[in-house]
């Protein structure tokens, strides 16, 4: 539902933001931009989220987590991005190579990079002034409604600054079990097979087993193994496969995927789903919210929207789509929040370097070949993003000369 009438007064909200990472940041900027005051409550001491890498490791109990995990990053070293710049980013803030000493301006850069992206994202659009750092929320629980607006009651505590250490290299001459063949799995598989003695990525089915990475596997065959199906760790320190067979393992890494956990929410009042934010569609969802509280859009009623969500659930399941592609939402920002369709020339260049991934594992980053169509979106894509640094550094020059600060100040 849209409200259309430009004469109704809009409403102010205060607004509590839990986390400084992509999606975080891309909610303050969208709030602020409807008006709103916002407060946003990161426990790490700095923004980026899980693209804050901390060399830091939790060997108390990683895999349970029985008592509050110090590193909240699952980011490692060497990690770099599978999806190219170009599909990364927002709309409107291009994630385009700069040329500034120590910038990775490959089209798949490391972590770092995308840290920076973010940094320059929120110096651009001044969002550090909102940002509490070293905060963690103990406990959210909505109020009783004193009047017919529902209130969330949030409690934080300030953190202490936690001194880290780097890692040195802990696989060199072990033998790892790497349980899980996802991308990450597939990652750091090939990574630690550089040190280590021998690596054992475990799979659920020979369908994982992707073109590239039987490619891998035949160029390291001596030292990285595939096998099917983790049965057992024994007190004697073997790892015992599908087939019965075993290693004697120096260490197991488990690249089994997430699992979200909001331990502070009280949602007795209320709903929420646990869905992890991909790629630009954050900030189709921080818009169309920031135009909810403001009033510029309207929700249905309680019951319509829980059965407009199933029956959307349905839809994508009889049709047979990946679960992992249903929260694309580029139709969504459209539809919504009057944001421009992505280009033919980057659906183009997204399906072309997964395709380039699935048959080319260990060069795909590296070895592609862009078509016609790839390259000049790829060049007015480039050029658009001078504009927009040519623009913003204008507004910036506007802003500093009407506080009457000097010129250098620049």
């Amino acid at each position: 539902m849209v409200c259309d009438d430009d004469s109704m007064p809009l409403q102010r909200k205060k607004v509590c933001v839990i986390g400084a990472g992509m999606a975080g940041l891309a909610a303050v900027r969208e709030l602020r931009r409807e008006g709103h005051d916002v407060t946003v409550l990161e426990q790490s001491g700095d923004v980026g989220g899980q693209w804050l890498y901390d060399p830091r490791r939790d060997l108390a109990d990683p895999l349970s987590a029985e008592e509050p995990v110090k590193v909240h990053s699952s980011i490692y070293a060497s990690l770099r991005l599978i999806s190219a710049r170009e599909n990364m980013g927002f709309t409107d803030f291009h994630f385009a190579p700069k040329d500034d000493h120590g910038r990775d301006q490959r089209r798949f850069p490391g972590h770092r990079e995308v840290y920076l992206y973010l940094k320059d994202f929120c110096d651009t659009f001044g969002l550090m002034e909102f940002v509490r750092l070293n905060t963690r929320v103990l406990r959210v629980a909505m109020q009783q409604p004193t009047s017919r607006c529902r209130q969330w009651a949030v409690r934080s505590v300030n953190l202490a600054k936690v001194e880290t250490k780097e890692d040195a290299e802990p696989f060199r001459g072990e033998v790892v079990v790497v349980v899980g063949s996802g991308e990450s799995g597939k990652d750091i598989a090939m990574e630690v097979r550089q040190v280590a003695k021998e690596v054992h990525l475990v799979a659920q089915s020979m369908k994982e087993v992707t073109p590239g990475l039987a490619k891998v596997l035949a160029k390291h065959s001596a030292s990285l193994h595939v096998q099917l199906h983790l049965g057992r760790l024994c007190e004697d320190e073997r790892a015992v496969f599908g087939d019965g067979s075993s290693v004697v393992a120096d260490t197991v890494i488990y690249c089994t995927g997430y699992d979200y956990s909001f331990p502070f929410l009280d949602t007795a009042g209320g709903r929420h789903r646990r869905r992890q934010p991909r790629g630009a569609s954050v900030r189709a969802r921080a818009k169309w919210v920031a135009l909810v509280l403001s009033g510029r859009r309207a929700l249905p009623p309680e019951e319509e929207m829980l059965r407009s969500v199933e029956e959307w659930y349905r839809s994508r399941e009889i049709a047979g789509v990946p679960k992992n592609t249903w929260m694309n939402l580029d139709e969504f920002g459209d539809k919504y929040c009057d944001f421009p369709r992505v280009e033919r020339w980057n659906t183009e260049l997204l399906v072309a370097s997964y395709i380039n991934m699935v048959e080319n594992l260990e060069t795909f980053r590296d070895d592609y070949q862009d078509t016609d169509s790839i390259r000049k979106g790829v060049d007015a894509w480039q050029l658009a993003a001078q504009q927009i640094h040519v623009n913003q550094a204008a507004s910036v020059g506007a802003q500093i000369q009407s506080l009457g600060l000097p010129e250098q100040a620049q």
